[in-house]
């Protein structure tokens, strides 16, 4: 069962801007924060609502006073913007539940769940959103910090699929990966140097699809989690494959594998 994630309708960027209703956002909900946007020169209160961000794990880029006005033009917005995603993301329990709400479900209907671990290009992320839509799968889980978010830039690399698919952003990927085990999915890991091959992996049963970061792969705590470490086998001399092409494969090979 595949349900449409809620989404914006624009791709634009989204921003609260000014002193006041910055710190209300960090305080409430930092879920769908992606950075803060902080005036060169910044002293004072501004200089706390940036501790305040960073307490929250929310990254802080310093900018001149002409780029926040180009962002917010006629805005007052007293030196300090936070970048907003434009998706709403799911819990992550209600993404599961949607897709397939119990163990029976997830045995008959075998749903795939792409798991990024601290992918840092949005448009490798759109590029993954998009084969993941184009192969069925259930849902996305991405990290809430160090990883990249959905952005403007995510939405155009999908050419507008991500909306198509839900998205849950997580605290704690491997507590996750925990969860889904007990639900019925079996974890398999995209790994270089992994012991079983993507063309003899048996791909049809429940599956949780890992897929690590551009540079470091997947967290040691996450690669212990999985149940299975799964290789694309490449030309030797020939680097690593980039993790949204590794993604598009593995993908479609779970697709061919139930067909």
């Amino acid at each position: 069962m595949n349900k449409q994630k809620k989404s914006e309708s624009s791709e634009a960027p989204r921003f609260v801007a000014g002193r006041n209703p910055v710190r209300e956002q960090l305080e409430k909900d930092t879920a769908r924060v992606e950075k803060m946007l902080l005036q060169k020169g910044a002293s004072g209160s501004l200089l706390a609502l940036r501790n305040l961000a960073q307490s929250e794990g929310v990254p802080v880029q310093f900018v001149p006073a002409q780029k926040l006005n180009a962002l917010v033009p006629g805005v007052n917005h007293q030196g300090v913007l936070l970048s907003i995603s434009p998706v709403d993301y799911m819990d992550v329990d209600d993404m599961l539940t949607a897709i397939a709400p119990g163990l029976d479900e997830v045995r008959q209907h075998k749903p795939v769940v792409v798991i990024l671990d601290h992918i840092q290009d949005p448009h490798n992320l759109g590029a993954i959103a998009r084969s993941s839509a184009a192969a069925g799968a259930g849902g996305m889980i991405i990290p809430d910090r160090n990883a990249a978010p959905v952005t403007a830039a995510s939405i155009k690399t999908s050419a507008g699929t991500i909306g198509h698919l839900m998205i849950a952003r997580v605290t704690n990927l491997s507590q996750v990966i925990s969860q889904m085990k007990e639900r019925g999915y079996w974890i398999v890991g995209a790994e270089g140097t992994g012991d079983t091959s993507f063309a003899e992996m048996d791909w049809d049963r429940p599956i949780g699809l890992v897929i690590g970061s551009e540079d470091k792969g997947m967290s040691r705590v996450v690669r212990e989690a999985c149940d299975y470490l799964v290789s694309i086998p490449v030309q030797s001399g020939v680097e690593s494959l980039n993790a949204s092409v590794a993604a598009g494969i593995l993908l479609f090979q779970a697709r061919l594998s139930r067909i």
